[in-house]
């Protein structure tokens, strides 16, 4: 369950994103798929876990495809559409049901919600607006602006007590053995994986 949580953050990211672009319609009919195959999953007591499971992931996949697809140029959007599940995950916990589904769609949002932050307190806000709004071949300076950004003393100071503060919540979890706890865990860990992927990306830019 830790390792399908961290796998069903990270690697969508790297097949969403490209997707959203070329084709936002079908990254966005995408999400009835995977609520398909949650649903289906859920009927089988071997594979109910896997189900409950993937239909909180359906929330993320969701968000991603309406905020990446159409949305992405205004950053100040980004948290509000990412929330978009966070009322039926609160009110499915309330009653008890989907607790996989629903601690995983948490741990992704926490983890979200910090990378935001973050982007805000170092000033990269502006960087975002105008990585959507060029090519390709014209992002490097960009990202070269951004990465200076960064590795001033406030920007490392604060990717450090973020990611301490990440590695912290994901790892206390770990310690119960309920299952739910540990998809939550693997949803804020692959936080860390994920934004040091796309740190070294902007490196290499």
């Amino acid at each position: 369950m830790f390792v399908a949580a961290i796998v069903l953050v990270s690697v969508p990211v790297f097949v969403q994103a490209p997707l959203v672009r070329l084709f936002p319609v079908g990254s966005f009919i995408l999400t009835a798929a995977w609520l398909v195959l949650g649903l289906s999953l859920m009927t089988r007591p071997a594979s109910h876990h896997w189900g409950d499971l993937f239909i909180g992931f359906t929330w993320t996949w969701l968000a991603g495809s309406m905020y990446w697809g159409w949305l992405r140029w205004e950053p100040l959007l980004h948290l509000p559409v990412e929330a978009i599940g966070l009322p039926f995950a609160i009110w499915g916990v309330s009653r008890n049901s989907g607790k996989i589904g629903n601690f995983f769609y948490f741990g992704s949002l926490f983890g979200t919600v910090l990378t935001d932050v973050y982007f805000y307190l170092v000033d990269l806000i502006p960087y975002w607006r105008q990585l959507m709004q060029v090519e390709v071949d014209a992002v490097q300076p960009i990202f070269q602006s951004a990465i200076a950004q960064i590795q001033t003393p406030w920007g490392v100071g604060w990717a450090l007590t973020l990611a301490l503060l990440l590695l912290m919540v994901s790892l206390v979890p770990l310690f119960s053995r309920q299952l739910h706890w540990w998809a939550f865990s693997g949803a804020v860990l692959s936080t860390i994986l994920v934004d040091s992927l796309f740190w070294l990306a902007a490196i290499a830019a």
